[in-house]
């Protein structure tokens, strides 16, 4: 593997790709493809290490985050990356698996990739669309926004419009701020001309009551997503006590966002069995859990599909690689690498904090007075855009 190394205020890579040492497991960039409650069969893109974000959400199915950031980075090679989901691709293909869509739905927040534009670019001539499912906290960036541009659906997160309960539910990384988050959103949504849809993920006693709801749905209005996904946690959160919310309080929320969205679809089903197999089971199951955790049923039922038994599952535990856990009466099993990450990637994260410590200067809160002056004001959206209202910007697509 390698990891690009950036210093914290340059504009491009520095020096040379750091070599890290072999791992028992390769880069799992490309998986599945996977069931897709929204996509259909996606090819999953797993453009970021374990576990870095702009959020810690406490019902994230990946733990808790282990990197908290909001400066871009380059993590992979974008050649790297085309080359893997190609390689993908090209085994499911061989092996009479449907792909719906290219999907980057990574270990953290995709939009982190400063190489995400090109990488997208790069997979277009595999001819087919390509989605990215982003919490949209950096879509105040200009470069994030042209990136996004490029895909064909996209999907944002909007759990919250309130500042106690974002703060409460997505737990954002300190320098974030959360009226510049919106506006960030409602600028992308003006400005896409692909297929935007929004997902909000209700959590029991957090933002699942009246109040909320209407907030949440009154911003709606204005972003005019073409379709509005309610979900609720199906598999085991960062938080162990986190819960979905009531039968109720889920109609309640679909009777709410239905008065301000033309389409809403819930997300509170189970997505299914059919996880590919394209040739090694082992590795297949490994980077399909990284990211993705999978109830005990599907492994049965991946395990018979590929001619393997419970002994890969039991070999897979015992090295450390493969945990079991259960949430709400099922059981999972997660990759090892989706609770921490491997040590090459903590080699490389090692070397990106030590040259940010040597170089890097303290940055204004993202959204506060004055937030476009100072040494991180090449990352910003330039002042003259961030003082427009947002009710100059048409909205929607």
């Amino acid at each position: 593997m390698a990891i690009v190394v950036r210093h914290p205020d340059a504009a491009q890579p520095v020096g040379q790709a750091v070599s890290l040492p072999p791992e028992g497991n390769k880069d799992m960039i490309a998986f599945g493809p996977i069931p897709s409650r929204r996509l259909g069969r996606s090819l999953g893109v797993n453009n970021i290490p374990p576990k870095f974000c702009t959020y810690s959400c406490i019902y994230c199915q990946l733990g808790r985050t282990l990197q908290m950031q909001v400066k871009r980075e380059a993590f992979y090679a974008p050649e790297k990356i085309f080359q893997d989901v190609r390689e993908q691709a090209d085994k499911s293909r061989a092996a009479g698996e449907r792909i719906d869509y290219l999907t980057f739905v990574p270990d953290g927040e995709p939009t982190l990739d400063v190489n995400l534009g090109r990488e997208i670019a790069l997979l277009r001539p595999l001819g087919l669309p390509i989605a990215v499912i982003t919490n949209g906290s950096l879509l105040w960036r200009k470069d994030v926004r042209a990136d996004l541009r490029q895909a064909d659906w996209v999907s944002v997160k909007v759990d919250a419009v309130q500042e106690q309960t974002w703060r409460r539910v997505n737990r954002p990384h300190g320098r974030l701020r959360l009226p510049t988050v919106l506006e960030g959103v409602l600028w992308f949504a003006a400005e896409f001309r692909g297929r935007l849809v929004t997902e909000t993920m209700l959590v029991a006693g957090l933002n699942d009551g009246a109040a909320e709801l209407e907030a949440v749905a009154e911003f709606l209005t204005r972003l005019r997503p073409s379709t509005a996904y309610i979900a609720i946690p199906t598999r085991p959160p960062a938080g162990e006590w986190v819960r979905p919310p009531s039968e109720e309080a889920i109609t309640r929320a679909y009777a709410i966002f239905r008065e301000a969205v033309e389409r809403v679809e819930l997300l509170t089903g189970y997505e299914g069995d059919a996880f590919a197999f394209t040739g090694d089971a082992e590795q297949d199951l490994l980077s399909i859990t990284a990211v993705h955790p999978m109830r005990e049923e599907a492994l049965v039922d991946f395990l018979n599909r590929a001619g393997a038994d419970w002994s890969l599952v039991q070999r897979l535990i015992a090295q450390g690689r493969l945990v079991k856990t259960e949430y709400e009466g099922q059981k999972f099993y997660k990759g090892k690498d989706s609770l921490k990450a491997s040590s090459s990637q903590q080699v490389g994260l090692a070397i990106i904090r030590k040259q940010k410590r040597a170089g890097a200067k303290p940055g204004p809160a993202i959204g506060s007075a004055g937030w476009t002056n100072g040494p991180y004001s090449q990352e910003h959206v330039p002042a003259s855009t961030h003082q427009q209202s947002i009710s100059q910007h048409p909205v929607g697509q």
